[in-house]
């Protein structure tokens, strides 16, 4: 039996602006949580405060289209 092994990645996905301004904002929300967050809280996730800082600081665009809101 022969197997074929598909080494191309996948298209990527089309978006609509909809869909995108409300990823965009999930991550925005996301990273406003992580900085509302106490020093004990961010222990519990494997984060410093300096950690948690820096990503609320990064600007809402600023995600890789991997991450899923």
């Amino acid at each position: 039996m022969t197997y074929i092994a598909n080494t191309c990645p996948p298209a990527p996905r089309r978006t609509s602006l909809i869909s995108g301004i409300s990823a965009r904002l999930a991550v925005w929300k996301q990273r406003r949580a992580l900085k509302a967050l106490n020093d004990s809280a961010l222990e519990d996730i494997g984060l410093t405060r300096r950690q948690a800082n820096n990503e609320a600081r990064r600007t809402f665009w600023d995600a890789p289209d991997t991450w899923r809101c």
